[in-house]
């Protein structure tokens, strides 16, 4: 998996959450983080763990069309 500037793992998680229709706590949950992670993550201040990055590419795949898209512009 190709490593993704952080400017655009803020963009991906905020488009994976609209898309899911989940709120920062739900994504946090279901990929087993916390809150404050997800929040780090969108501020730009840590990235994702490769193993998370895999469970959030998981995540689009299940998505179907649009989370194919996102797969695309992002990975």
């Amino acid at each position: 998996m190709p490593a993704i500037e952080q400017p655009r793992i803020a963009q991906l998680v905020r488009e994976t959450r609209q898309c899911l229709k989940f709120t920062q706590v739900k994504l946090a949950t279901i990929l087993g983080v916390s809150f404050h992670t997800i929040n780090r993550w969108k501020n730009g201040r840590t990235q994702p763990s490769l193993p998370t990055m895999k469970q959030i590419a998981e995540l689009l795949q299940q998505m179907g069309e649009s989370g194919e898209s996102l797969l695309a512009k992002y990975f």
